[in-house]
């Protein structure tokens, strides 16, 4: 973990700007919901805040490149159903950039037959950056995250290749085999699936069950706004896998980094 994100946990709860959510209008692929006027205009707000001295005119944003696939480590995969990908799309993301060269990260998921919509804002490029990454590394590999460490790796047929320090210290700098990496993620998360005692007493991540779709993500409502939200919702907002699915996150504090909602 950089030094970076070592700090934003600590920070979170000082330097977190929970900035209200409009209404976005639906389109219909992820690429024109994040380049739509609306969501440009939001990114102008974003930047404006996300640095002190710097006005909204000179936040004036671009959206360069196509929005990614952002895929998390599968439940069905820890279970050990047979045939199940290593991980699975949670939503898209696209890279934004500011004039003065700051990135931020427009999060967009589809919403049932209403088209895909801007569902948050982040600070810094990540899913990009390593989707990226992991196309170098591994061509035409899958790349994904495993929320509870913080850790991105790309995989492609039997092997799973680290792609930051925390995937390394899972997984050794040269990485490892799928059935190796599926015995260790079953080892650490098979008792806290869905439906085991450890999910039914809402011990998963720190959350009860859910009463609905989480807020933020398809089908649910709004993302909270205020200051009354939590350090969790705001790393969690979009990230249905992370209560969904009831994969443990009991190391998922230290994951978070300075994270922006839109505004």
């Amino acid at each position: 973990m950089t030094p970076r994100r070592a700090t934003a946990a600590a920070a979170l709860t000082a330097a977190l700007t929970v900035l209200a959510v409009p209404t976005a209008t639906a389109a219909g692929t992820p690429d024109a919901a994040a380049g739509a006027p609306a969501t440009l205009d939001t990114l102008s707000r974003f930047f404006a805040r996300d640095g002190a001295a710097v006005t909204r005119d000179a936040g004036r944003p671009r959206v360069e490149g196509r929005a990614v696939p952002v895929r998390v480590l599968s439940p069905d995969f820890v279970g050990g159903r047979a045939g199940a990908p290593v991980a699975r799309v949670e939503f898209h993301a696209s890279r934004a950039v500011s004039s003065d060269g700051r990135k931020a990260s427009v999060w967009t998921a589809r919403q049932g037959a209403n088209g895909w919509r801007v569902v948050n804002i982040a600070t810094g490029d990540d899913e990009i950056r390593y989707a990226e990454e992991g196309a170098r590394r591994l061509p035409g590999g899958t790349v994904f995250r495993e929320p509870q460490i913080d850790a991105w790796y790309v995989h492609r047929g039997t092997r799973v290749l680290p792609l930051d320090e925390d995937a390394v210290r899972a997984v050794g700098a040269g990485g490892t085999t799928l059935a190796a990496y599926r015995d260790r993620v079953a080892a650490a998360y098979g008792d806290k699936l869905p439906g085991t005692a450890y999910a039914r007493r809402g011990a998963a991540g720190g959350y009860g069950a859910p009463a609905g779709p989480a807020p933020g993500t398809p089908g649910g409502p709004p993302a909270a706004a205020g200051p009354a939200a939590s350090t969790a919702s705001a790393a969690a907002a979009v990230t249905a896998a992370l209560a969904a699915s009831a994969l443990v996150l009991t190391g998922a504090l230290r994951a978070l980094r300075t994270r922006r909602r839109r505004d």
